[in-house]
């Protein structure tokens, strides 16, 4: 019996379909149910393995999205090119400047993580004393201090119905490699098929959208580019 979706649910302006995911570290992590039982599943397996696996981010609502976005497109943010160097965007265009926000962060009503299936994920007990917590890539890879739980969530994930998007991404997108996010796939297919341009115009209507019109203008390309 799954949940029938709404615009207001894939987008995060709503948490009906959510459920509180108790962590030692943060009342604040909300996924499906579903979603939530199968990221329990994955932890004790994760335990057995040595591993204290962890939510650092899970469901994000529309607001918080777009006070990412608009802090970024209104300078107030910055925004990191690849190698995590300081972009300087004040003689860009509407449309460049989004594409540079848009390689590591999404559209507000556009994050995968507005639909409760998805987890950015890190073991506490790996980070070094006084590091704290960057979700870049090389803290994943090999010589980063999560190197070993990406290799065992690699092997591990596809058996608890878990998938990590933003490293298999088809190809033609542009958007960032980001091993520390993971998708509960048997929920996270069904938003994904639900969620069109049309659902975000409809959400956007009565919002304050930095670059709005350059958004809308460029919509079937953000789709086709930035949308995982």
């Amino acid at each position: 019996s799954k949940m029938k979706l709404t615009p207001e649910m894939l987008t995060g302006k709503s948490r009906e379909h959510l459920i509180n995911l108790p962590t030692p570290h943060s009342p604040n992590h909300f996924l499906q149910a579903e979603a939530m039982k199968a990221f329990q599943r994955l932890q004790q397996s994760a335990a057995k393995n040595g591993f204290n696996l962890q939510p650092a981010s899970s469901f994000r609502d529309f607001e918080r999205q777009q006070l990412i976005w608009n802090g970024k497109f209104n300078g107030e943010r910055k925004v990191h090119d690849d190698e995590g160097n300081l972009l300087d965007l004040t003689l860009s265009d509407d449309w460049q400047k989004a594409q540079a926000i848009l390689r590591w962060s999404a559209l507000p009503g556009g994050s995968r993580h507005h639909w409760g299936t998805e987890i950015d994920i890190f073991d506490p007990d790996l980070l070094p004393q006084g590091q704290s917590l960057q979700l870049e890539p090389w803290e994943y890879e090999s010589g980063g201090y999560f190197f070993e739980l990406s290799e065992f969530l690699t092997e591990n994930l596809p058996h608890f119905e878990f998938a990590l998007p933003f490293i298999s991404q088809p190809e033609g997108k542009k958007v960032g490699r980001e091993p520390w996010h993971i998708s509960y796939l048997p929920l996270a297919e069904q938003a994904s098929q639900l969620f069109t341009p049309d659902v975000l115009l409809q959400v956007w209507q009565h919002e304050t959208l930095a670059g709005k019109e350059t958004l809308i203008a460029h919509l079937p390309e953000i789709f086709e580019q930035y949308v995982v």
